[in-house]
């Protein structure tokens, strides 16, 4: 996945949830687009948590990013 493609879904006006999934198997979910910070060749996240403050980061190279799907609105956030 290239860079600013990914920037251009976390800029989307109205922002519109989103799921990655990576080569490993794993996929994240982005409700809010100040979760998300996109670098040249990776990006972090912030995960879990509550109340808008993350648990922890997770630093992923847009290298491993298998697909992007739109999470359709009103869905509940995988746990």
């Amino acid at each position: 996945m290239r860079a600013e493609h990914l920037r251009e879904l976390v800029r989307r006006q109205p922002f519109e949830a989103f799921r990655v999934y990576t080569t490993d198997g794993k996929s994240y979910e982005i409700h809010h687009p100040d979760q998300v910070i996109v670098l040249r060749s990776r990006f972090v996240i912030g995960v879990g948590g509550s109340n808008g403050v993350a648990e922890h980061l997770e630093h992923i190279a847009l290298a491993h990013v298998v697909r992007v799907e739109e999470i359709p609105s009103g869905a509940t956030p995988d746990p």
